[in-house]
């Protein structure tokens, strides 16, 4: 019998409440209090998030993504700059605990075999996807997906990006270049080495019908099955806690 998992889809959510969700589900796992869990989330409004290491003055755009509504918030795994739009990006984050036989020690292994989940449910589609290490999904050498993954209290926590869409445009909007002329090549290298599901099958892929196909792909490749739950009330106070004290604040966002 396939071990269970709890799934979740909390939605539409500001950058502050994901990442702090996140790591309230992290928590929440660590203490025993609820079971390995995948989740799936989108951004509203549209966001950048930087890796835990990057300096947010010096990735991000931060008078235009004011000017555009654009959130902006660190995350706690490493990894790039990226830009999280609302309709364009489904988003996703696994966590399971270190000991799970899943997880290797090595994380190049693991991130192939929770990536597998994400590889299996895009082919679903009709989208030839495969893993390229360390840690991205591509589709005929172009990226359609990038992860970041991070260890700590026993668990690892993995979460990344699933492209439905792409907008390279905007992406090197909010993000910082040099110069207008190296942002038109940047946008230009983007388009030829950047894909996304409906760019790449010809057609609108909804939401719903994107999310059937990871579940299915996950629970074919974990050999797991995914319960539908719900947020604890223990993650949903640590949440907004870690938001408020944490991730809406300038203390943590510009740190470095």
């Amino acid at each position: 019998m396939n071990e269970e998992w709890r799934l979740i889809d909390t939605g539409l959510n500001d950058a502050f409440y994901n990442m702090a969700l996140d790591e309230a589900i992290v928590i929440a796992r660590a203490k025993g209090l609820v079971p390995n869990t995948i989740r799936f989330f989108r951004w509203e409004p549209s966001a950048v998030s930087i890796g835990y290491f990057q300096s947010m003055t010096e990735e991000v755009d931060i008078e235009t993504c004011d000017r555009m509504g654009i959130d902006y918030v660190r995350r706690r795994t490493g990894g790039g700059a990226v830009y999280h739009d609302r309709d364009g990006e489904l988003t996703y984050s696994i966590i399971v605990n270190e000991n799970h036989p899943l997880i290797s020690s090595d994380f190049l292994k693991t991130y192939e075999r929770l990536c597998s989940g994400l590889v299996q449910g895009l082919r679903l589609l009709g989208v030839p996807a495969e893993f390229k290490p360390i840690n991205d999904i591509v589709v005929e050498g172009r990226k359609i997906s990038g992860n970041a993954q991070t260890r700590g209290m026993g668990i690892v926590h993995q979460h990344g990006t699933i492209l439905r869409e792409v907008n390279p445009r905007i992406m090197f909007t909010v993000l910082k270049v040099p110069s207008e002329k190296i942002r038109d090549k940047m946008i230009q290298a983007v388009e030829e080495r950047v894909t996304s599901i409906n760019r790449y099958l010809r057609r609108n892929v909804s939401f719903e019908e994107l999310k059937e196909a990871l579940i299915k792909g996950f629970e074919t490749s974990l050999n797991i099955k995914l319960k539908p739950g719900e947020i604890t009330e223990f993650e949903e106070k640590l949440a907004k806690k870690l938001k408020e004290e944490k991730y809406a604040t300038r203390e943590w966002n510009f740190k470095r």
